[in-house]
């Protein structure tokens, strides 16, 4: 299999506008596909996790599901007094008007006003799916605005899950595009420093936004069997810039390194095609490696991860495709151009008598590296030891880990419908979360089943942790009902995850919990929030466990070592560890709120380490692949297990300290986004980059490697030949 990429890139090499028209045409085809086939978003139902899904499922057969709510505010202007309570009732009742006369709406409150006197709400029930909602928002705003406009004495104003929704998305669009305006320019410099001519520089950026727009167009008929759910773009953004320009810079690197040690004998294609034998294979084997990793996903049993993990696995695959045949053709034409500067700079200089300078091109370490390389090849077991203890004592507050989804009231308070959220909320706390007891009965249970949560609704009503207000709702058929008490707190509170425990263990099984031929859960907001967290909980050693296995499957498979396999696990868990650590360390418990504005929750956000695990393992192995590829062909050529991880390292320090900070720019573009979850991905990625690249491939493995010395190739017979070839001078074994 190895053997492909060579042939592919032999043939890209020597047909290069074949090759490169055809990768266009490609990225077009599959744009153009995807757009002709359109997405397919996923569904309310797509989202039902644990316990609350089960509960929504059972609402949903008897037409009781939640539905999209919309909530006007009628309160008084800053600084005009009190709450005029004939003007307030009189915009509201031209409120109530102007919605029921609306096609998407499906039902319009009364006026409600709030126990204070300082505002009245009308509460507007969508039509439709919930998820669905944002894109008829339009109509209800307009009227809002009008309202608003007849009624200037007042403050008229809209909020609900859905503006809320909308608007968040927006923000995270503009802010989106934002680190795109900054993560491409200075991807673009550090390539012009790498390689110092502009031609060159842009091949990796152009070959990664390509990889992207392909991907792009395949997702869209991907999610017909994965639903996308909203994410997949961003996925792809994030993974698309690492992934491009990571396989192109190292593809680059070692084409140049081939040209300048050719030194002009050997023609351009077949400087690429001893690129393609090398840095070409480790391509591969990095993007099988990233594919296989971010498919672990899918174990999350979750619409969420399902979307990431088809968004990672198409955009690295599309990606390593690249790599393997519009890249080889670039670096063709670019050599060939390269070779008849050459030429005429040769002769030039050749009429005048002079003699021509050469830029010699290498990977070498820098003056940092090179120290630190020093001292672990002088005591490599201090050098551990010390690494170690660092990235332990980095892991340690992870074991406070608190895992929560992140709510409403974690969003950013910019957001004009998030200021309204607090002013409805404030004015009417009963809204802030609610839970809902949903019972299924069996045909002759239904009276029963309605009686158990009358009586539920009393045992909860003194309870402090709710709002005393209970409304039940049942189907036309009587079969299904559904009881709802509203929680005068947020989600996150622990008096509303108090009043759900409480629901749970106590109410529900001294009441409906008793009869037969009945069926009780318990969903609503609160219970939303604690069972997607549980149930992260409960996957994350499956997919821990996977991943370990797939990194150890990869590494054996490329290096034919089962002792490299052991040691790629326990590397990869030690940087994750350390990184989500500092993640624990700074946004759970609040450092550096200032530095990176953002307010601590005091936890961590539910999705963030799940994809931290997935994508740095996957990641991560672009390293490994690359710098033991470099030290596993100085070995497999006869040069000491200890000199080979030296300079393999040394050699190949420059390329991946270039490709670290590449990535290190594109994930830490993610950490002044607004939204905290997004914020907390973005920096938990660039930390644990910087201490992959930096602590664990500059340290911890080279001390380790030289530690285990010839025993780092067990069981591979052809490396063990060859190293005895070295030691006792015998001509050296054929390495396969």
């Amino acid at each position: 299999m190895l053997d492909f990429p060579v042939r592919v890139a032999r043939w890209s090499a020597w047909h290069p506008w074949r090759a490169i028209v055809g990768w266009f045409l490609f990225v077009a085809l599959c744009l153009g596909i995807g757009m002709a086939v359109g997405g397919n978003s996923a569904k309310s139902e797509d989202f039902r996790i644990g316990e609350a899904g089960r509960a929504e499922a059972l609402a949903a057969e008897g037409g009781l599901q939640q539905r999209a709510v919309e909530r006007v505010l009628v309160s008084a202007r800053p600084g005009s007094g009190p709450l005029d309570a004939a003007a307030a009732t009189a915009a509201a009742s031209d409120v109530v008007r102007r919605m029921r006369a609306l096609p998407d709406v499906y039902s319009v409150s009364a006026p409600v006003r709030a126990a204070d006197g300082s505002a009245v709400r009308v509460d507007v029930v969508l039509r439709g799916p919930e998820l669905e909602a944002e894109s008829r928002l339009a109509p209800l705003r307009a009227q809002t605005e009008q309202a608003q406009a007849a009624h200037p004495d007042l403050r008229i104003e809209e909020t609900g899950n859905p503006s809320i929704g909308k608007a968040v998305d927006g923000l995270r669009d503009r802010d989106l595009s934002k680190t795109e305006m900054v993560s491409l320019p200075i991807t673009l410099v550090t390539m012009l420093v790498v390689f110092a001519s502009l031609a060159t520089a842009l091949v990796p950026l152009l070959l990664a936004i390509s990889s992207i727009v392909a991907s792009v167009g395949l997702s869209l008929v991907a999610s017909h069997v994965f639903p996308d759910s909203g994410v997949s773009v961003n996925i792809i953004l994030l993974i698309g810039m690492a992934v491009g320009v990571d396989y192109t810079l190292f593809y680059l690197k070692r084409e140049r390194e081939e040209r300048t040690r050719s030194d002009g004998r050997l023609s351009p294609q077949a400087v690429v095609e001893l690129a393609a034998a090398t840095s070409g294979r480790a391509v591969v084997v990095s993007g099988l490696a990233v594919m296989v990793s971010s498919a672990t996903l899918y174990l999350a049993d979750d619409v969420i991860f399902s979307s990431i993990a088809t968004a990672a696995v198409l955009v690295t695959l599309v990606a390593v495709i690249s790599s393997m045949t519009v890249l080889p053709a670039l670096l063709a034409k670019l050599g060939a151009r390269a070779e008849r500067r050459r030429a005429r700079r040769s002769g030039r200089a050749a009429r005048r008598g002079r003699t021509i300078w050469t830029r010699r091109t290498t990977s070498g370490a820098g003056p940092l590296t090179s120290a630190l390389l020093r001292a672990t090849g002088r005591r490599p077991a201090v050098t551990l030891l010390a690494g170690l203890v660092a990235m332990l004592a980095l892991a340690a507050p992870a074991l406070n880990l608190n895992l929560t989804d992140m709510g409403p009231e974690t969003y950013p308070r910019s957001l004009p419908e998030m200021q309204t959220f607090d002013r409805l909320n404030t004015a009417f706390p009963q809204l802030k979360a609610m839970n809902q007891v949903v019972v299924r009965a069996d045909a002759g249970h239904e009276k029963e089943a309605v009686a158990a949560l009358r009586d539920l609704a009393r045992r909860a009503k003194p309870d402090p942790d709710t709002a005393g207000t209970a409304k039940l709702r049942t189907s036309p058929d009587g079969r299904v009902s559904v009881l709802e008490l509203a929680v005068p707190h947020y989600v996150s509170d622990r008096a509303a995850q108090r009043s759900l425990r409480k629901l749970r263990e106590i109410h529900v099984p001294e009441t409906v919990g008793r009869l037969t031929g009945v069926e009780a859960a318990v969903t609503g907001d609160v219970a939303r929030f604690a069972d997607y967290p549980e149930h992260q909980k409960r996957r994350l050693p499956l997919i821990i466990g996977a991943l370990l296995l797939a990194t150890f499957a990869m590494t054996v498979w490329a290096f034919r070592s089962v002792v490299l396999g052991l040691v790629g696990m326990l590397l990869n868990l030690l940087s994750a560890g350390a990184s989500l650590g500092l993640l624990v360390l700074v946004f759970q418990g609040g450092w550096a709120e200032g530095l990176l504005a953002f307010h601590s929750t005091g936890s961590i956000g539910s999705r963030v380490p799940l994809l931290l695990f997935v994508i740095l393992f996957g990641l991560s192995m672009d390293y490994q692949v690359f710098v033991i590829s470099r030290i596993r062909e100085a070995a497999a050529r006869g040069v000491p297990t200890r000199q080979a991880v030296l300079t393999g390292i040394g050699g190949s320090a420059g390329v991946v300290t270039s490709a670290a900070f590449v990535m290190v720019t594109v994930f830490a573009s993610f950490v002044p986004l607004h939204i905290m979850e997004m914020k907390q991905m973005g920096f938990s990625l660039a930390a644990a980059v910087l201490l992959d690249a930096f602590v664990i491939r500059v340290v911890i493995l080279p001390s380790l490697m030289l530690l285990l010395g010839d025993a780092n190739w067990w069981p591979s017979r052809g490396m063990r030949r060859a190293q005895t070839g070295a030691d006792t001078g015998r001509p050296l074994a054929n390495i396969s």
